[in-house]
């Protein structure tokens, strides 16, 4: 790469803005009030809370008065008659599923704590999502219903099927319509018993819903090869993969399966081989795949139909029109022809997508695809994906019946469209007229709470059930706990109302598997069912994949797009916009989940909050500063939210994330963020997620709560290394900073000797695609409170592992600060690069927090790990200051015992989702990652219970066990065979930092990149 490259963290370090400056000039934000405490103002005074606590945190006269506080004592029950499958102390697991994938759940003396990939899952390989993670928290949510509802009154589950077979027996003699809307259902028990329910109530239809639709790629099959499914993509089978606007490593369709499959042809087996995919990508807001894409071109939403025009036509020789339209950005048009060049080089290796929920331009990608060669090898139509099976014109019908008064009841499950259907309104009026609404809501959302009943459906840790996300794949779904509330699973209230001869749902789901299901895996009867089990899922023999010829006339087809591309280029005085789901919330189903809420975005690194995405440039042209809040309307709908400069945006349009804005979530979600689903318009049968929009600003300053620019890099560029694919195959080492000459400092150290066990881990740039999950992992695995959006702002969070994202483009050597430079650097924001880097505390051998400690709180083991004893700590912060990697967390509250965290995670029921083998930390005192010390604990006793050596792999970090791309791996270095070890002595690993001299026991490995000449 070029040595010239600058990199930062965010805008304000590049811009050296004085807020940033004073900021950083030192290691906390705000001063503590000194003088104050000395004066008596202070602990003896009428002080603000927020300011004692930091004085506690300061003195050891202050801690120690927190230490005087005597300990509540807490009366421990013995078991009467332990449960033979429970050993106190001792983990259990059970095999269960999670959208599809198939999952272990780890529980304590009976209570689930923490949910685990399972390794032989077919879509994740062990790898889990940040969402899959949280999920676990969700079950011990107080917010949940805890009861059946009728007109927003508690009630019995008796007295409400009565009442509801009553309803159904009358709306079914009268010959009136029934609905059952669901989120796309993909479990075969649960449709089956839809189906029973049906066959029970003739006039009663399935409509599957979707707050985001697929419907375009799904009517776009049809259209081109008469099947409508959602294909079954293989990015590792990929040389040259081509996207517009699909964020398939952080949202679209299934990210956890992509992560896994796009690594295998970037990580270091494939780069040791001398190969590496290629992959450009277009779009409008920088997204999690655009980061990560070798080159990215931003466009506006505009401009993506006439580029997949151009695109066609360079590869097909044909002309379609719609290639003028690009003439205003030559960079895109320069990069479709070389896009064009590279899929033609790599028929039958190659891959093209679009994220447009449009059906004309879905039929130009498949089109396109069927020129390269892509069906049956990147592409399966035979073995395709059930998710996302949502049909947009069924939905919008249904909606138009209820308002012309022809629907009686409707059930509501896993759907929410009083939030996030475009037009509500609509739905609300439709719900009046409608005789009986039931909503299985295990929350009193939005839609539940204008419902006539709400029958609280079960958490998934609490059910029964099966899943088929992908063809001939299917998962078990067992429960892990006992119904936490008096809740009911949705599929054994529908057997009830339907009079169905099954006794309860899991009676149903045994006699599914048994007659049909089971035999696909070769198994049968009671040992084939506690087979099932045990391993958690079967796989059926692959179908054969088919030819498909294209043969649809795209005539048409190019003029559809090329009139919505009209319809959305913006008039003077407008923008366009570009709708799009964060990593943690998605769709907002989850908003009240405080892990996903505190998750920092991958690229903006914003919490608790969604934003206008604008341009550098746009920001200077039009005055705005960060958090300037601006009135947005478009499509009669208007809110008023905050602005963020963000980088790759592309000029002259903004991003809006969908998923916040909740009314009616729980204290977590209400109210955070806005609503920009009715932003969403409605076009030829499809949901579109962009559109045009005015701008307006308010005056107000909304401030954002960021973490990345927390602290400064000071301008060291031996933080972050990469190199092209290029200069790789010519030199593995390049820019691996071996040929640099470190001092060596261990005159000045202790030399630690690690006789047993040295505990080290290596992480790969080239894998880590930021999504985020490891943080997650983290906090579930080793109790890391949630502070809230007030302390995020004031530079409080408390995660142990933080994925730091470094943008990156090209000084010419003057630091960006000459004039002329000033005005190249606006257009450089349009074309940053992106490089994330999972950071956490390094482990150092010659540890810099060490030496400072007055009271030995921080120390090293002969395993070489830094320790910290909590009971020890009396919070001088010394260590944090000493440290320049800034990884260590000091607890300015007790956040398990403060009435302001108390919506996190302290209730009486939430606190059951901790691990007790990690103690809770006490404000006034340091943490950091202990490299998760008691899996390394657990992983000796049980090699020292079996009578064996500890082999590697017994020992998985949290981090590394849930990351999708498998970059994180730890181990013992002194075990030359252990991957770790392996991994390290790769020529592309470097050590953050290195002539500090601290030793880190975390190498990483060069980021590299597969770009052109002109490219780079």
């Amino acid at each position: 790469m070029d040595s010239n490259k600058k990199y930062w963290k965010g805008l304000e370090e590049l811009d050296q803005t004085t807020e940033f400056v004073e900021l950083n000039k030192h290691e906390f934000a705000e001063p503590i009030p000194i003088e104050d405490v000395l004066t008596g103002g202070g602990l003896m005074g009428k002080t603000p809370r927020r300011d004692f606590l930091k004085a506690l945190g300061f003195g050891v006269g202050a801690v120690s008065l927190a230490a005087c506080q005597p300990v509540p004592v807490h009366k421990s029950m013995p078991y009467l008659i332990k449960p033979e499958e429970i050993t106190p102390g001792v983990a259990n697991f059970y095999v269960s599923t999670y959208e599809g994938q198939a999952i272990l759940v780890k529980t304590r003396e009976g209570r689930p704590i923490k949910v685990e990939g399972n390794p032989n899952d077919l879509i994740g390989k062990g790898g889990l999502s940040a969402r899959a993670q949280a999920s676990v928290l969700d079950l011990y949510d107080i917010n949940r219903l805890k009861n059946p509802v009728k007109n927003n009154g508690d009630y019995g589950w008796e007295q409400l099927d009565n009442f509801i077979k009553d309803e159904l027996t009358a709306i079914k003699a009268g010959g009136k319509n029934i609905r059952l809307i669901t989120s796309t259902i993909t479990s075969p028990s649960t449709l089956a018993v839809i189906a029973d329910f049906i066959t029970a109530f003739p006039t009663a239809k399935h409509i599957n819903y979707d707050a985001v639709s697929y419907t375009g790629i799904i009517q776009g099959n049809q259209n081109s090869f008469g099947k409508a499914v959602l294909p079954h993509y293989s990015f590792d089978n990929a040389d040259v993969i081509v996207s517009f606007g699909a964020d398939f490593l952080g949202t679209w369709i299934s990210p956890v399966e992509f992560i896994r499959q796009y690594v295998q042809t970037r990580n270091n087996k494939s780069l040791e081989a001398k190969k590496m995919s290629r992959h450009i990508h277009f779009e409008t807001g920088l997204s999690v795949t655009g980061s990560n894409a070798d080159a990215r071109i931003p466009i506006k939403p505009s401009e993506e139909g006439p580029a997949l025009i151009s695109l066609y036509n360079a590869i097909s020789g044909k002309t379609l029109p719609g290639d003028a339209s690009l003439t205003n950005n030559k960079v895109a048009a320069n990069a479709i022809a070389l896009a064009a060049k590279e899929l033609v080089a790599a028929k039958g290796k190659a891959l093209v997508i679009a994220g447009s929920n449009d059906v004309a331009t879905q039929i130009l990608v498949n089109a396109i695809n069927s020129l390269l060669g892509s069906y049956g090898t990147t592409i399966d139509l035979d073995n395709p994906s059930h998710q996302f099976a949502g049909n947009d014109s069924e939905f919008t019908e249904f909606v138009a019946e209820m308002n012309r008064g022809e629907v009686d009841a409707v059930f509501f499950l896993d759907a929410n469209p009083v939030y996030d259907y475009y037009k509500s309104k609509d739905v609300v009026s439709g719900l009046k007229k409608v005789r009986l609404s039931v909503s299985f809501s295990d929350h009193n959302d939005e839609t539940a709470n204008i419902c006539t009943a709400v029958a609280p459906n079960h958490h998934y840790l609490e059910s029964w059930g099966d899943d088929n996300a992908l063809e001939g794949y299917y998962t078990i779904l067992q429960p892990t706990i006992n119904p936490v509330y008096d809740t009911r699973q949705a599929e054994h209230s529908l057997l009830v109302w339907s009079g169905s001869a099954a006794k309860d749902y899991y009676t149903y789901v045994r006699n599914n598997w048994d007659q049909k299901l089971l035999t696909i895996g070769g198994l049968t009867g009671q040992k084939g069912w506690e087979t099932l089990l045990q391993t958690g899922f079967i796989k059926a023999a692959p179908k054969a994949a088919g030819s498909y010829s294209f043969t649809y006339a795209l005539d048409s087809v190019s003029q559809k797009i090329l009139d919505h591309s009209k319809a959305l280029a913006a008039a003077s005085g407008s923008v366009e916009f570009a709708l799009y789901q964060t990593v943690a919330l998605r769709d907002g189903k989850r908003a009240n989940n405080p892990w996903l809420q505190e998750l920092p975005d991958p690229v903006s690194k914003v919490t608790w909050d969604n934003y206008a995405n604008v341009s550098p440039s746009d920001m200077k042209k039009w005055g705005y500063e960060d958090g300037d809040a601006v009135k947005i309307e478009a499509n009669g709908y208007s809110i008023t939210i905050p602005v963020l400069s963000q980088p790759g945006q592309a000029q002259g349009t903004i991003s809006l994330a969908v998923g916040y804005g909740r009314t009616i979530s729980g204290p977590v979600g209400d109210n955070v963020g806005k609503n920009t689903f009715p932003l969403y318009s409605l076009r030829n049968g499809t949901l579109q997620t962009s559109g045009v929009a005015t701008l307006k600003p308010t005056g107000d300053n909304w401030p954002l709560a960021q973490t990345q620019t927390h602290h400064s890099i000071e301008g060291r560029n031996s933080i972050i290394k990469e190199a092209t694919f290029k200069e790789y195959v010519k030199n593995p080492a390049a820019r691996s900073g071996e040929e640099e000459d470190h001092k060596d400092y261990d005159l000045f150290w202790q030399k630690y000797e690690h006789p047993t066990y040295n505990w080290v881990m290596a992480i790969d740039l080239n894998a880590c695609t930021g999504c985020g999950a490891c943080v997650v992992a983290c906090s579930a695995e080793n109790n890391v409170p949630v502070v809230g959006k007030d302390e995020v702002r004031r530079r409080r969070e408390m995660h142990w592992i933080r994925i730091d994202r470094y943008y990156s483009f090209d000084d010419n050597g003057d630091g960006g600060k000459t004039e002329e430079h000033e005005i190249a650097n606006l257009d450089n924001f349009d074309n940053v690069r992106v490089v994330y880097q999972p950071m956490l505390c390094q482990h150092c051998d010659h540890a810099p927090c060490e030496t400072v400690c007055p009271v030995l709180a921080t120390v090293h083991s002969s395993e070489g790990l830094n320790h910290m004893a909590y009971n020890r700590c009396v919070g001088t912060r010394y260590c944090a200051n000493n440290c320049p990697y800034k990884v260590r967390r000091f607890n300015w509250f007790n956040y398990w015992n403060d009435a302001r965290f108390e919506n996190y995670i302290q209730n009486d029921h939430t606190v059951l989702v901790l691990n007790p083998d990690v103690v809770t930390r006490f404000r006034g005192v340091m943490e950091k990652c202990s490299m998760c010390i008691q899996r390394i604990q657990a992983g000796k006793l049980k090699a020292k219970i079996e009578k064996r050596p500890l082999k590697d792999g017994d020992v998985k970090v949290a981090c590394q066990q849930t990351c999708p791309a498998n970059a994180i791996v730890m181990g013992d270095a002194n075990d030359p065979n252990s991957e770790v070890s392996k991994a390290l002595k790769s020529d592309r690993t470097y050590y953050v930092l290195e002539e500090l001299g601290t030793q880190p026991g975390v190498g990483y490995q060069v980021k590299v990149r597969n770009i052109t000449e002109t490219e780079a």
